[in-house]
């Protein structure tokens, strides 16, 4: 199985500027990593999106709410 890591998009706008606009370095970024590395990633990715999901609904309640 392939497992794939988001990694900033390089000079998008064609600026010159190697930034993305996420406010990190390029040069932070390694290549390859670990899968203890792979799982932290992971396990953060996953709490972001319980964190978002909470807020969908939170949102469909207040929708519900006002018909």
């Amino acid at each position: 199985m392939t497992s794939y890591i988001r990694v900033p998009v390089y000079n998008m706008y064609g600026s010159g500027n190697k930034m993305c606009g996420c406010g990190m370095n390029p040069e932070d970024f390694r290549n390859f990593l670990t899968k203890e590395e792979k799982a932290a990633i992971l396990k953060e990715y996953k709490e972001s999106l319980e964190k978002e999901l909470k807020g969908v609904e939170e949102r469909i309640k207040e929708i519900q709410k006002g018909n």
